[in-house]
């Protein structure tokens, strides 16, 4: 029997993880927020590094390869090895291979996605600088890029691959400005990018770069049209920010400053509602023009703009694309599966191999380490062990209690689904303000997802797309919107998850409630309160489960109450 071959791939940007391939195939995967606990964490991968080995059994000699990438400067690897040593530094003897930002991007998603070959769009905040790209050759690149002195960052780029090699079509470079003007609003990427802009509306009314979920939730509340003036001029088959639009609007009056986001709720609203628009424009325009120089039935999207699920349905909805995968992982947690996955297909020259389309990439936690968890608490645990899970859970549900779902090995990306989960009956008009206000802690203009079997998803939703990674909104059909409150938006819409796999737990669970309600949806929400990463291990489940109003823990075959 031949020795496997294992590829690491690690991202050392914001939103670090790694990830570990073994012939080909994921073993693992996670993201360092998930265990420093610290959101967005990045940089230094010694935690992440040695979850994947610890989980796979295997140690750094096993290693063949290891590909990175970051959004620093290549030399700053070697520099400062990132807030600290690495478990591998430039002195080990496994060969290294450091690869450009949007490269990882479109690498994670070629290697995730079920097509031979494809179309491949990546468009985030911004990537490598223009002098550190591994992808010019054969590309496209506009006239205005360095057309004046400064460092030019990725902002968008077009790719096919062809079934072996990823050929890159159009890529476009924004100069950016670190000289900015004291209490002037300012794009903390590229000065024209999308995301840039995106994450600069996010600050702009959160107080954080990293808020652009909150404000795509914020947006349906906006007046339509209360700003018509246009953030981004299109043209010549690029895009670019009005600066003077931007600095004109976005000042906040001085009598702001004293007040809180609530108080001025409509005036956030209406900039969230515009900026969301003008951000779908943009990203329409980029793909017609992109799709328009290399068409092709099917295309992969990846990079931090893709996690815009109101945008990507548009993009279903208007662009006529036949086949669209959405990488889960479409941010930076997803660069080490790109590294990976380059590392696999380009560096050594292996044919791709199909992935499984699970999320599901994290250590599997034994029942015995969740007996060692329940056992270390300080206090009496009520628990029993269950044989049939799902009937107990669903007579939970039917009394009304919040039930966290904790199964298996976690998601790798930003959504739950299905196994680090918050779920409860959509049904109650009241469980959105309880969930928000006891449990998660956070806004309540914030919505809560529908999980839904995949069969049943034409009886709810308007639309009825095929929805696996709770990245595609969908609107709840007339009929239904009464009976299921907790699950629709203020504009009737809903960020749809359907669930298919019939070996996972979650879908037996989703099985049994319809046989017991009649209808096959759930309301299901991340098992974190605002700021915190989603839970990893069992021991974090059990303390954040006693921080919080939750009724239910379920943990693998065990449920706990209080």
């Amino acid at each position: 029997m031949s020795k496997p071959i294992y590829v690491l791939g690690t991202g050392l940007s914001h939103d670090g993880s790694s990830c570990l391939l073994k012939d080909g195939e994921i073993v693992v995967a996670i993201e360092k927020e998930r265990v420093s606990r610290i959101k967005h964490d990045g940089g230094n991968d010694t935690l992440t590094v040695q979850y994947c080995l610890d989980a796979a059994g295997i140690t750094l000699n096993d290693i063949s390869l290891v590909v990175q990438c970051s959004n620093f400067e290549k030399d700053e690897i070697e520099k400062h090895l990132y807030k600290g040593n690495r478990l591998f530094n430039k002195d080990c003897n496994i060969p290294f291979v450091t690869i450009s930002h949007h490269l990882a991007h479109a690498y994670s998603a070629i290697g995730t996605s079920p097509f031979d070959e494809c179309g491949v769009m990546v468009i985030d905040g911004c990537g490598s600088f223009y002098h550190q790209c591994d992808d010019l050759a054969g590309a496209l690149i506009p006239a205005h890029v360095n057309s004046q002195p400064g460092l030019y960052g990725e902002k968008d780029s077009y790719y096919f691959f062809d079934g072996k090699n990823l050929n890159p079509v159009y890529k476009d470079f924004s100069i950016i400005n670190y000289n900015q003007k004291a209490g002037q609003v300012y794009l903390p990427t590229s000065n024209h990018s999308i995301g840039g802009l995106y994450s600069m509306a996010s600050n702009y009314c959160f107080g954080d770069f990293d808020d652009a979920g909150k404000l795509m939730g914020l947006a349906p509340y906006g007046i339509k049209d209360f700003y018509t003036e246009k953030l981004f001029i299109l043209k010549d088959e690029n895009i670019w920010v009005d600066e003077d639009v931007m600095h004109k609007h976005f000042t906040k009056p001085v009598d702001f400053l004293n007040h809180p986001f609530k108080e001025n709720f409509q005036y956030f609203a209406n900039i969230a509602k515009w900026v969301q628009d003008e951000t779908e424009r943009a990203i329409l325009y980029i793909f017609k023009s992109r799709l328009a120089l290399q068409p092709h039935k099917n295309i992969c999207y990846a990079g931090g703009v893709a996690l815009n699920a109101v945008a990507n349905t548009k993009i279903i909805q208007e662009i006529g694309i036949e086949n669209l995968y959405i990488e889960p992982a479409a941010g930076d947690n997803g660069l080490a599966i790109g590294c990976a996955f380059y590392g696999w297909m380009s560096v050594l020259q292996k044919e791709k191999v199909k992935h499984t389309e699970s999320t599901f990439l994290g250590k599997v936690y034994s029942d015995n380490e969740i007996l060692k968890a329940i056992n270390k608490r300080d206090s009496k645990v009520i628990y029993t062990q269950e044989n049939n899970v799902s009937e107990k859970v669903v007579e939970y549900l039917l009394q009304g209690k919040t039930i966290a779902w904790f199964q298996q090995g976690a998601e790798f990306g930003p959504r739950a689904l299905g196994r680090r989960s918050i779920l409860a009956d959509p049904r109650n008009a009241e469980i959105q303000l309880h969930i928000n206000s006891t449990i998660k802690f956070r806004e309540d203009f914030r919505p809560f997802a529908p999980s839904v079997l995949l069969d049943d998803k034409d009886e709810y939703f308007e639309l009825g797309l095929e929805s696996p990674y709770m990245i595609l909104i969908d609107k709840i059909k007339d009929e239904w919107k009464g009976k299921m409150p907790g699950i629709v938006h203020v504009d009737g819409t809903c960020r749809v998850q359907t669930v298919k796999d019939k070996t996972e737990p979650f879908y037996k669970l989703l099985q049994e409630w319809k046989k017991k309600t009649g209808i096959s949806v759930l309301l299901n929400t991340s098992f974190n309160k605002k700021g915190m990463p989603i839970v990893e291990t069992p021991a974090e489940a059990l303390d954040f489960f006693y921080s919080c109003n939750l009724d239910v823990l379920v943990l693998n075959g065990f449920i706990v109450t209080k």
